[in-house]
């Protein structure tokens, strides 16, 4: 799509912030006007679109898609994204572990160990470990729990905590990122642990390189969208 304005700005709003192109309001794929919670974030959204050439380029515009996914999918029916979060608290990444090479299985021990330590003190739920592709069941009280966290969140965090969640494939991981127990980096090396330890082996592949560096991204978007959030009551 060509570029068809030519500056784009934010202001307060009733309820929080808008942005606007030319004056006109922004409005989501949708045709939702697009309502934001701070005055922080609409301006973060309004450079993004400032900062686009003579094409736009949706993808290089993350916070203005995350804005847009709480806005036309979560506040519509936020169930796709629980269910999505339950499923992959059932499959956890870091519920499987490597039995070799030994220096793999002593670092997932030492980065996921503690990470699972911390979603147990924090959620009150165990999960359970194995090792190799042998599938392991999850605590019954996994599934309420997981739901409960999401009930409890506003359309915001949780389109922040689910993008997280499917591009790490760890719901901990999310969590982790969304409490401030892990940054963006943290977030990012912890799920490419087994992946960075083949790198380290066997050498790099340039399409595993672009596709860590996406991966990067995605959290570092994640992350900022959080942080331009009101604060959690």
């Amino acid at each position: 799509m060509k570029r068809f304005y030519k500056l784009a700005t934010a202001e307060q709003a009733e309820g929080g912030a808008i942005v606007r192109l030319d004056g006109r309001v922004l409005k989501t794929p949708a045709k939702a006007e697009m309502h934001l919670p701070t005055l922080a974030l609409a301006e973060a959204i309004a450079g993004e679109w400032q900062a686009q050439q003579d094409e736009i380029r949706p993808q290089s515009m993350p916070l203005m898609q995350l804005a847009a996914t709480a806005i036309d999918r979560v506040m519509v029916d936020a169930s796709f994204a629980s269910n999505d979060l339950v499923r992959y608290g059932e499959t956890d990444l870091l519920s499987y572990r490597a039995d070799e090479p030994a220096t793999l299985a002593e670092r997932q021990a030492a980065e996921w160990q503690p990470l699972l330590d911390w979603f147990r003190d924090r959620y009150d739920v165990q999960m359970n470990v194995t090792s190799g592709i042998i599938a392991v069941a999850q605590p019954t009280e996994l599934k309420p729990r997981l739901e409960r966290v999401c009930a409890g969140l506003d359309a915001w965090r949780l389109t922040a905590l689910h993008g997280a969640t499917t591009n790490s494939g760890s719901v901990v991981i999310g969590l982790a990122l969304l409490d401030g127990r892990l940054d963006a980096d943290g977030a990012h090396r912890v799920a490419l642990l087994d992946e960075m330890h083949q790198a380290e082996r066997w050498g790099e592949d340039a399409e595993a390189v672009a596709r860590r560096t996406g991966l990067l991204a995605d959290l570092q978007a994640a992350a900022r969208f959080l942080a331009l959030l009101p604060a959690r009551r």
